[in-house]
């Protein structure tokens, strides 16, 4: 019995299969001898069962053949079975040989005897398979009255991993009603019974013949490679026929979830609806720049530090240090990446780039090769209200920086940038703009330091989709408490990029940077942000993709512009050239570089004005040394520290 399977019903297909294997033995002696079948039985077929029927017992037994299950059989079941018979009836022959020498046994039994036991073997384990896929099939439509009805987008692996799950699954919680594909190239075929259908054309002329019985309800994406206007598309068709949109999980990360082990749909992102087709970055390039590398990220617990801390640390660099002024923000991340990468060797440092003594002892103590400056304060009506704190962190804490990254021979520093810097109306963009000034000055300058000389590339982009202070976290905010979303202006527009996005161009930009430094001293490296996004359609989208009508379950209010805000942002300035060179999923400008030792003085006397809390000198002199910075109205409150009259002030600050 130690032979035998464990389990009940594996027992019963171990004995089915001795049955069968003893039973083929006389059969493929009859189907080759015919009427002279008793001739050559009495000779040898007594013997020849009994030995084969051994034989494959042991075989069987130590074979993979009893740890599938009949429900379900597949091709992995079938070249188990024809690995064993064949292992079998190869042992059997030497055997014969030595008991009978094989005297009056037709040489063509074994081949024989091979695709009948095969047959014998899988056809009722196939057979067992039809009739319990034909029984769920009943089942599944006997409970497809509770069953949400949906349409498929998309005829690749995914959607039909969901079909035969939705198969399987006797309480699949959705009913496929069709499939529909953009290729074409599978139109007219068939998965799992169900037919695909043409284009996304196809699909808004059938909803509106009516076609589907049951109206579906949900459209489901199971394709990754669709764009974001292609699925802002679905969704404008989805919502005028009264369906909500969802998609599958990218394939590499499809898996069983839950205790019933059922495939989940999970709602359209808005990272979907904004997204775009991936850009080539040279990957080898990034992976060159920083394996093996010592990286210093400022910032680290911010949105876009954070990314950077975690694409940073799969390239494998030889020590990782995050610098952040927030302790949570810092705990986090650090957390994180002791989980996610346990073997990167990393630091984690609590200081402000606004403390040039902390900067330089950690870069002393670092000493990094590559340094990320993400450390800002972003927030423009916070900026707006503390402009003092803004010149502080954006200006002097980016001149720090980039001071000890000279000092310490740093191989490059990136400066992380925003479209707000380009016609600023706000401080937060007007000082970013004038960190960008400094960093080009710097690399234009060219001066060595301790190791060699210092790369200082700038980057600029829009706003980072989902990050801290952003639309996207304050409207989800807004709908979990039922609404209203407030949006500030009906025309407002912004670009939108993901933050994993947003980061991997940042790293291209570096790598691009060390590579083409010729082309690109004294550059901006300006990120492709696509088309820009208003923000009415978004808040719309995300309305809709809650399952909920805009205006009707929830209100979308108009506020006004806050202090600082403008309706578009601009990516480029006049007066900046746009270069030719090979930046995939970029932009080379050109703006006018300061000269570093004149700019270094006119810093050195902002800096003494924001020391002294003195914000209508250090606001005029920002003017002054930015001069497309155009003040909104809302800093006029900002400027009534002298005691003149706040619109004088405004006036004033506004000619100079």
């Amino acid at each position: 019995m130690k032979l035998l399977p464990h389990h009940q019903r594996a027992r019963f297909a171990f004995f089915h299969d001795l049955v069968m294997s003893g039973v083929s033995v006389p059969l493929a002696l009859w189907l080759r001898t015919g009427q002279q079948f008793e001739f050559y039985a009495s000779n040898f077929l007594l013997e020849a069962t009994v030995i084969f029927v051994v034989v494959s017992a042991v075989v069987f037994r130590f074979s993979k053949m009893y740890q599938g299950v009949w429900a379900y059989a597949s091709v992995h079941d079938m070249v188990a079975i024809t690995r064993s018979v064949t292992i079998a009836i190869l042992i059997l022959l030497p055997i014969l040989f030595l008991v009978a020498r094989l005297e009056h046994f037709p040489r063509s039994v074994p081949i024989i005897q091979w695709f009948l036991l095969i047959a014998m073997l899988g056809g009722p384990r196939f057979v067992y398979r039809i009739l319990k896929d034909r029984r769920l099939d009943r089942m599944a439509l006997a409970a497809s009255g509770n069953a949400i009805p949906v349409i498929l987008i998309g005829a690749g692996d995914a959607a039909e991993l969901f079909l035969r799950d939705m198969k399987r699954n006797r309480h699949a919680a959705y009913r496929v009603l069709a499939i529909f594909d953009q290729k074409g190239s599978r139109v007219g075929r068939a998965i799992h019974g169900i037919i695909v259908q043409g284009n996304v054309d196809v699909l808004r002329k059938m909803l509106a013949d009516r076609a589907f019985n049951p109206k579906p309800q949900r459209l489901v994406i199971t394709t990754d490679k669709i764009a974001g206007p292609a699925v802002r598309e679905l969704q404008d068709l989805a919502s005028a026929y009264g369906m909500t949109v969802a998609r599958l999980p990218k394939l590499s990360e499809l898996r069983a979830e839950g205790s019933d082990g059922a495939i989940r749909i999970k709602p359209i992102d808005v990272e979907d609806l904004l997204g775009r087709p991936q850009n080539a970055l040279d990957r080898p390039a990034i992976d060159a720049m920083v394996r093996g590398k010592r990286v210093l990220v400022t910032g680290a617990g911010g949105t876009i530090g954070s990314e950077l801390t975690r694409q940073i640390a799969a390239l494998g660099p030889s020590r990782l240090t995050l610098l952040d002024n927030s302790e949570f923000h810092l705990y986090e991340i650090d957390q994180e990446l002791s989980i996610e990468f346990p073997d990167v060797d990393r630091a984690t440092i609590l200081g402000n780039v606004r403390d040039p003594g902390r900067v330089r002892t950690a870069f002393e103590r670092e000493k990094p090769e590559i340094v990320f400056h993400a450390a800002a304060l972003k927030h423009v009506p916070m900026v707006e209200a503390n402009p003092l704190e803004g010149i502080l962190t954006n200006v002097m804490g980016s001149r720090i920086v980039a001071d000890a990254c000279r000092a310490a021979g740093v191989r490059c520093m990136v400066q992380i940038s925003t479209d707000k810097a380009v016609n600023p109306t706000n401080v937060m963009g007007a000082t970013k703009r004038l960190a960008e000034a400094y960093i080009q000055a710097m690399d234009a300058s060219g001066r060595q330091g301790e190791t060699g000389d210092t790369r200082f590339v700038a980057v600029r982009f829009g706003n980072v989709l989902g990050s801290t202070g952003s639309v996207v976290p304050l409207f989800q905010k807004q709908l979990q408490r039922g609404g209203p979303l407030t949006v500030t202006h009906p025309d407002m527009k912004r670009y939108f990029m993901t933050v994993r996005e947003a980061v991997e161009l940042v790293l291209q930009a570096a790598t691009t940077a060390l590579r083409d430094a010729h082309q690109t001293r004294g550059k901006i490296f300006v990120l492709d942000m696509g088309e820009p996004v208003k923000i009415l359609d978004l808040a719309n989208r995300m309305i809709q993709l809650a399952g909920l009508e805009p205006g009707k379950d929830v209100a979308v209010e108009f506020t006004k512009l806050r202090p600082g805000e403008k309706l578009f942002e601009e990516l480029l300035h006049d007066q900046e050239e746009v270069v030719e060179g090979d930046t995939t999923g970029m932009t080379l400008a050109a703006p006018r570089v300061s000269d570093l030792a004149s700019l270094t003085d006119d810093l050195e006397m902002l800096r003494d004005h924001a020391a002294q809390r003195d914000r209508v000198e250090a606001l005029r002199l920002l003017c002054r040394l930015v001069p497309e910075y155009k003040p909104d109205t809302g800093v006029v409150s900002l400027l009534s520290a002298d005691g003149s009259d706040a619109h004088e002030n405004a006036d004033r600050l506004a000619a100079q």
